[in-house]
């Protein structure tokens, strides 16, 4: 049997929002890309089975389950992909991992640096065995990022001085939003700072090859009460003056924070929920000695880049548009000229990871990788919380900046 014949079979444990962008991906990846491993769809796992049985028939599964630790113990089960909130991703994670599937995991990994590190350290033990394990940050797989990468590791920047990244929605500015899971620490660890600003974080490093080694943060809360979904009650309930049950907003609506990376370099960030007008405005901006590179979300196929070496009255900012055959991923697509969209990010994600596990080589982000963004999290969390400069601890449990490179502000 030669290796294109080789079958990977997954399962997928959660089919809302992320569940059907990674279905799509699974059901395309193959389609578009030349792999020593074809993909088979087998199993879809949620709790009602009403909803992922259609859920199931929809995206594409074989068959589906509500229980997923009957998904993850099953012989007929490679790969382990998991969709859910961030509270059960250790759970699920570990189990798949101690059963010898590979595991792709949504950001961000987990909802607390302990749980984080186990999931780490089971992964590294795994991986003797063969077993991959990769986070999913689908903003790595877009072409015009991957390119910036490459301007940025091939010296076309020159020495990184500056690092602007924001990530700006609007979703919950209605007070009368409900109280969904991604508004309760319980669920989802954390609010924007997590959901978006982990984005951010694990794309700027990715971008500079630079660590994040201390921060100082603030956060904000703007609506502390919210009505309760329809079929939600419990013990913290209240009531608004419309006679609405309420729950307590237990996250964060927006961070914000300035960084020192190893190399240098100063940083900004923002993510935030409460952005008016803003859907899902992602944008980086990378300043060096010898030019800068800047990345808009919602103009996806393109690069703004400024060459510093170039004679003054030739220099300015020109716009790459990122479609040609050379750029990254794009081979395998439509001619120049011809854009993609938000769900090839995934699509290129389940390549890279196809690849690793047939070939036998570690994917990125690993769980290790996706570990150093949780630590960046945490620092965060407690500088807002104390109003002080925080170095993010090391996977290792020392300060990143431990040999003194970097640092807080003098």
């Amino acid at each position: 049997m030669s290796s294109h014949d080789r079958t990977l079979r997954v399962g997928m444990v959660g089919y809302a929002f992320m569940g059907a962008a990674h279905s799509q991906a699974w059901r395309t990846v193959n389609r578009v890309f030349d792999l020593p491993a074809r993909v088979r769809m087998t199993t879809v796992c949620g709790r009602d089975e009403a909803k992922v049985a259609e859920a199931a028939d929809r995206l594409g599964w074989d068959g589906h389950t509500t229980d997923w630790r009957r998904l993850v113990e099953s012989d007929e089960i490679d790969v382990v992909d998991i969709c859910t909130p961030g509270d059960s991703h250790g759970e699920i994670a570990l189990a798949a991992l101690a059963a010898g599937k590979h595991v792709l995991c949504e950001k961000p990994l987990a909802n607390t640096v302990a749980e984080a590190r186990e999931m780490t350290a089971a992964a590294d033990r795994a991986r003797e065995s063969g077993v991959r394990a990769m986070c999913g940050f689908n903003y790595r797989r877009v072409p015009a990022v991957a390119l910036m990468r490459r301007l940025v590791a091939d010296g076309r920047l020159g020495e990184i001085r500056h690092v602007r990244a924001v990530y700006l929605q609007d979703w919950i500015v209605d007070p009368q939003f409900p109280l969904v899971w991604r508004l309760q620490k319980d669920r989802a660890g954390s609010g924007a700072l997590g959901d978006i600003g982990a984005h951010i974080i694990d794309l700027t490093q990715y971008v500079t090859g630079q660590l994040i080694t201390g921060v100082s943060a603030l956060t904000e809360t703007f609506v502390r009460e919210r009505p309760l979904p329809a079929e939600s009650s419990g013990p913290a309930a209240q009531a608004d003056g419309n006679g609405r049950a309420t729950g307590p907003v237990t996250v964060d609506d927006a961070a914000v924070f300035v960084a020192r990376l190893d190399g240098g370099a100063l940083a900004t960030y923002e993510a935030t929920r409460f952005a008016t007008g803003r859907k899902n405005a992602l944008r980086v901006e990378i300043n060096g000695s010898r030019g800068s590179v800047v990345f808009d979300l919602e103009r996806l196929n393109e690069l703004e880049f400024f060459d510093a070496t170039r004679p003054a009255a030739e220099q300015g900012f020109s716009r790459i548009l990122v479609t040609e055959p050379e750029h990254p991923y794009l081979s395998a697509w439509w001619p120049p000229g011809h854009i993609i969209g938000y769900e090839h990010s995934f699509t290129h994600q389940m390549r890279d990871f196809v690849e690793a596990i047939a070939t036998g080589v570690d994917p990125t982000p690993s769980f290790a990788d996706a570990l150093q963004v949780q630590l960046v999290l945490d620092a965060v969390t407690r500088s807002a919380s104390a109003a002080a400069w925080v170095e993010v601890e090391c996977k290792e449990g020392a300060p990143v900046n431990a040999s003194g490179r970097g640092g807080g502000p003098a």
